[in-house]
């Protein structure tokens, strides 16, 4: 019960990024005592801090264990991989990054659609072993228990053999300027690889990637062919998707 409950309030405060004292105690119907005891044992996971009178996420999204990346908007990323599941044809040599938005792509299959799943993701692996149609190609590489995938030089040398009809990636931060961004290098190594050898991008990102730079940039936003979000976009980046023929969808 306890430790449930704090995953539950981690998962809160990482997804509203600054959270009040107060505000806590009511959404967890928990004391005051009971919430700072809680909040000592959670800062000491190094995602959050307290300050005064509350707590505030430290931790980028991409850093952050993927259990816990995967409960952040969970109603958006489920809605954004079942609009980019439509983009699928019968026979396309897809890729699945490690970014907890894009596996939801593969919860949306088609019936009986033909597949080649090309990723580094061990979630995305063991969802695609669900599927009788899929032919399934793992990356080699480095297990990395942060982002629960495979990096380094095998996994990047594996790609240069691959041609990838479609790719969806995930960025933590995205930019008109800059384009799209995350903060783990070896992750940005192989989303580089990725767009060098795909036919077509699809940027798979919700409204609070928007408007954000990362550490490391690794694809251009002029570079994407669609852009699947969760909501209609702030005019700049509809201006932009208009201005470059980058297909923008949304629900």
């Amino acid at each position: 019960m306890k430790i449930s409950r704090l995953n539950a309030i981690e998962e809160y405060v990482l997804s509203k990024k600054t959270v009040s004292i107060d505000d806590l105690c009511e959404v967890f119907s928990v004391s005051k005592n009971t919430i700072r005891r809680d909040l000592n044992e959670l800062e000491a996971r190094g995602h959050i801090a307290k300050v005064y009178g509350g707590v505030t996420a430290v931790t980028p999204e991409d850093v952050m264990p993927l259990p816990v990346r995967s409960g952040l908007n969970p109603a958006a990323k489920d809605l954004i991989g079942k609009l980019a599941a439509r983009e699928l044809s019968d026979g396309d040599t897809i890729f699945i990054d490690s970014g907890s938005t894009a596996v939801n792509v593969l919860r949306h299959l088609p019936p009986r659609i033909k597949l080649t799943v090309v990723t580094h993701s061990l979630p995305a692996m063991v969802e695609a072993a669900k599927y009788d149609g899929i032919n399934l190609i793992s990356l080699g590489g480095a297990f990395n228990p942060a982002t629960s995938s495979f990096v380094g030089i095998f996994a990047q040398q594996a790609l240069s053999d691959l041609r990838i009809t479609k790719a969806f990636l995930c960025a933590t931060g995205v930019t008109v300027e800059s384009g799209m961004s995350n903060t783990t290098f070896l992750e940005a190594e192989i989303k580089r690889g990725v767009v060098s050898h795909a036919s077509s991008v699809i940027l798979v990102a919700d409204d609070s990637k928007l408007g954000h730079d990362a550490t490391v940039t690794f694809c251009r936003l002029q570079d994407i062919s669609t852009f699947v979000t969760d909501q209609k976009p702030a005019p700049k980046f509809v201006e932009f998707c208009r201005a470059h023929n980058i297909r923008l969808v949304w629900e």
